[in-house]
């Protein structure tokens, strides 16, 4: 039976637009259609479960390496985006036609070709039979059309597009700097199909290894209850205050942006309850939409999944799992934080209130003192958890592990005992006229044994340093062993009938879970394998340099132009793109680009920097009017005008478009190369920074803002964001020397631990280059031994002038792309200057003036 949101539209189709995006709009009725959707991705599940856990390698069955796992990922994907997703939208949804499942069947065994022969193909590399050829043709063509129906017409246009590119890119019609040379139909199926360069690269392994198992952890643990947990805890903790709603819909979009990938899905889940809340109190059906969307689309960024590109971050820039959250966190906190400011400014400048508590308020003193001994307690738990298990380890040994499971089986009982000792929690009516807050107190019990598996996950990341897949693995069954046991156990500790029914019910939700998993990575697996086209189109044409010439061209060799350049163009790709096959595009496209035309600036940017900041981007097109998915999505919850909706979203989401520019700028902000105190500055500056940035742009600040008022904040924000900025007008950051003055001044300066060399010269291609790179000195020896062994360079002298002689495998000078003969013009030593950081003495004097005005102004 169908439900009405409080804008009259039947949930029925809020479930829809989530279906047509994840998960399949298709729901036949007939029992042999019905069985198939259902027990295909069971089993894709079972298998995902399989291949990830350490079973097959100690058991030595069912052992299948990388190349066999991606094609019978992507035979899963294929075949359920046919029986799944209707191709057209007139097609029957209540049954599947016979069409589809030929179609199904055909791409599943195309998809599968290099599992099922792979000894023969790895017998003859490079000498595709005519089979294989027709293979690959028809598994491409069916991955395009299985990409149109699940993710819509853009990632199919954009990779017919650079197809297109490899078999005519020497098509006299094209501008010179566009063409290659192209490509016949055997060396294009071959790259693109036959080896693990294009559909099968690395963006489909680590959707194959990673993000599945993380995909399914997400879908289990709310299918356990968790989503609703946390949105009952969102509203105990904030409801209370102005624009209460608001604010709760901010944090339980933070929380549930854990463990889900997916924007749209974040809104209806978190929007159906928030928005009319917000539209309570005050908020307008457009405002209460942007909200949800803003904080939605943040919870995309948020580690540790992060819409799954955390994983292809992993493989793209060569650094750790842990090193990405790190690069991660302190940005996605920050914005979220400067949301909730957002609302509370918006609430102040309707004067709203918050929905009614049940309990007094507590003065704020007492609520302070109330909150910093609950978060002093919880660190001492984890502080004696961490302790417990290494002593576990040191007296057990090799029966450790049973200890630790001990450990887990018992916290998770204990903890599941207090839930029972609680009522269950209800969502409750958003619609009803009386809105009775939950109290915190009364509900955070019910669901602390949620805690458990979200503990067992990041230890396994960041304490035992396991691989992501093995980490999800071992938190994913947890979260099964949990579906299977809570609500006997539940019954049983309440001492309540029907127990074995009760056992069954929860068999149920775990095969249920199994399946939403399962159907929520169709389009993450079908949209890596297509982006994997873009990719093979990528290093078979070299179509990333010429994209770094066009750049170039067209930005005169500005930098800041040509950011603005490549931020414009993820947020084209990214209004048709999932995220994660936006991710895949840019980064392939354009990381490369950023960092050369970057070099030749002499702005040396971190790689993490850069992917970094075209995917932020990406992600901004989920908001971004005309095709803002997530803003469509919550106009039909709200009742609001989607495109309003979405404008107002991105005007709240202006200070996540801002941040990408301050990761190039100032990698400070990613925590790159700074320590532990150091990273605390930089969190209280960047997110005082960002709230100044926020009360200028949203024109409030303690009361409405004048014009100049705003500007100054603005100039204040600005100035926090880049003190080095100030300090470069007054003293140069660099001291300029000719390369020919090189190996005298490194001889002359044994502490030197560095050196920024200015190098120019002609490529393999015969492009002229001229760019700047970083390179680490070593600190004992000659000047050429420095340079050896810190940067793997040998240089030689001649006719006054410094060459690159020779470069060592896998060094640093080699893996910036140096090459022989070219010749080092000159190099930058960092001049003794004070810290930048004093800057931050006049700003936060000026934010003072500002605060002083207003509150007269207040008072008056």
């Amino acid at each position: 039976m169908s439900t009405q949101s409080s804008t009259g539209l039947d949930t029925n189709k809020l479930d829809e637009m989530v279906a047509e995006a994840d998960t399949g709009k298709r729901s036949p009725t007939g029992r042999f259609a019905l069985g198939l959707l259902f027990l295909v991705p069971l089993c894709w599940s079972l298998f995902q479960l399989w291949i990830g856990s350490p079973l097959p390698s100690q058991f030595g069955f069912g052992f299948i390496n990388d190349t066999q796992s991606r094609a019978l990922h992507l035979a899963f994907a294929v075949s359920l985006a046919f029986m799944a997703f209707p191709a057209f939208s007139r097609s029957p949804t209540k049954h599947i036609p016979i069409i589809d499942y030929a179609l199904a069947l055909i791409a599943a065994f195309c998809a599968s070709y290099l599992f099922l022969f792979n000894d023969e193909l790895a017998m003859r590399p490079g000498l595709p039979t005519t089979t294989d050829l027709v293979v690959a043709g028809i598994g491409l063509l069916l991955t395009l059309e299985a990409a149109r129906r699940s993710l819509g017409p853009p990632l199919m246009m954009v990779a017919i597009v650079f197809l297109a590119y490899v078999f005519f890119g020497d098509a006299s019609w094209l501008p010179e700097i566009l063409r290659w040379k192209g490509a016949s139909f055997e060396k294009a199926m071959t790259h693109m199909w036959l080896t693990t360069e294009g559909v099968f690269g690395i963006a489909l392994g680590v959707s194959s290894g990673f993000v599945f198992l993380f995909v399914l952890f997400g879908a289990l643990l709310n299918q356990a209850g968790a989503g609703n947990y946390f949105i009952q805890v969102a509203f105990a903790l904030l409801g209370h205050m102005r624009g209460g709603p608001a604010k709760a819909a901010v944090l339980s979009s933070a929380m549930t942006g854990l463990i889900s990938g997916s924007s749209i899905a974040n809104v209806v889940t978190t929007g159906t309850f928030t928005i009319p809340l917000m539209k309570k109190v005050g908020f307008s059906p457009e405002k209460a939409g942007a909200v949800e969307v803003s904080s939605s689309v943040n919870g995309v960024i948020m580690p540790p999944v992060m819409g799954a590109v955390a994983f292809l971050m992993v493989e793209y820039v060569g650094i750790s799992y842990i090193e990405v959250v790190k690069h991660a966190f302190l940005p996605a906190t920050i914005s979220y934080i400067a949301l909730l400011y957002i609302v509370h400014l918006e609430a102040l400048k309707a004067d709203m209130r918050g929905l009614p508590r049940v309990t007094p308020a507590r003065p704020w003193k007492i609520a302070i003192l109330r909150s910093g001994i609950i978060l002093s307690s919880m660190m001492i738990l984890a502080g004696a958890l961490y302790y417990l298990v290494l002593a576990i380890k040191f007296v057990l040994g090799d029966w450790s592990n049973i200890g630790l499971l001990l450990l887990v089986v018992v916290g998770y009982l204990g903890l599941l005992f207090i839930s029972a000792k609680n009522k269950d929690l209800d969502m409750g009516d958003a619609n009803g006229e009386i809105v009775k807050l939950p109290v915190f107190a009364d509900i955070y019990r019910t669901g602390l044994y949620y805690l458990v598996p979200l503990v067992v996950l990041v230890w396994f990341l960041m304490v035992e340093r396991k691989s992501p897949g093995l980490s999800a693995f071992w938190a994913s069954i947890l979260m099964a062993f949990i579906l299977l046991t809570q609500k006997p156990l539940k019954a049983w500790f309440r001492q309540q009938q029907g127990i074995g029914q009760q056992f069954k019910q929860g068999a149920w939700d775990l095969i249920e879970g199994l399946n939403t998993g399962a159907r929520n990575m169709i389009g993450i697996g079908v949209a890596t394998a297509t982006a994997g086209i873009i990719v093979g189109t990528v290093t078979l044409t070299g179509v990333g340099q010429v994209m770094a010439e066009f750049v170039e061209l067209l930005s005169g060799g500005v930098l800041i132009i040509m950011l603005l350049m490549v931020a414009l163009i993820s947020l084209i790709l990214g209004m048709g793109l999932p995220t994660t096959a936006n991710y895949i595009v840019v980064s392939s496209l354009m990381a490369s680009v950023v960092v050369e035309l970057g070099a030749q600036s002499g702005l040396i940017v971190p790689m993490i920097a850069i992917h970094m900041f075209v995917f932020y981007f990406g992600i901004m097109a989920d908001v971004t009017p005309p095709v803002g998915l997530a803003s469509f999505a919550a106009a039909a919850v709200s009742g609001g005008d989607p495109i309003k909706t979405g404008f107002t979203a991105f005007f709240y989401s202006m200070r996540t478009a801002l941040l990408p520019f301050l990761f190039i700028f100032n990698t400070d902000l990613l925590l790159i190369d700074v320590t532990w105190y150091q990273g605390v500055i930089v969190f209280i500056v960047a997110l005082s920074a960002m709230l100044i940035f926020a009360a200028a742009t949203q024109g409030y600040f303690f009361v409405r803002s004048k014009r100049w008022e705003s500007a100054v904040l603005l100039l204040v924000a600005f100035t926090l964001f880049r003190p080095g900025f100030w300090l470069d007008q007054v003293i140069a950051p660099y001291e300029h020397y000719q390369g020919s003055e090189l190996t005298q001044y490194i001889d002359e300066h044994p502490a030197l631990e560095s050196v920024r060399l200015s190098v120019e010269g002609e490529n393999l291609d015969g492009r002229w280059i001229e760019k700047t790179v970083d390179l680490p000195l070593t600190q004992t020896g000659s000047a050429s031994d420095r340079l050896f062994d810190g940067a793997g360079l040998e240089v030689r002298d001649e006719d006054g002038q410094v060459y690159i002689d020779n470069l060592a495998w896998g060094g640093v000078a080699e893996q910036m792309k140096l090459d022989f003969d070219w010749e080092i013009s000159g190099f930058d030593v960092a001049n003794e200057r004070p810290a930048k950081e004093w800057f931050f003495i006049p700003a936060f004097l000026l934010v003072l003036w500002i605060i002083r005005r207003q509150k007269k102004r207040l008072v008056e």
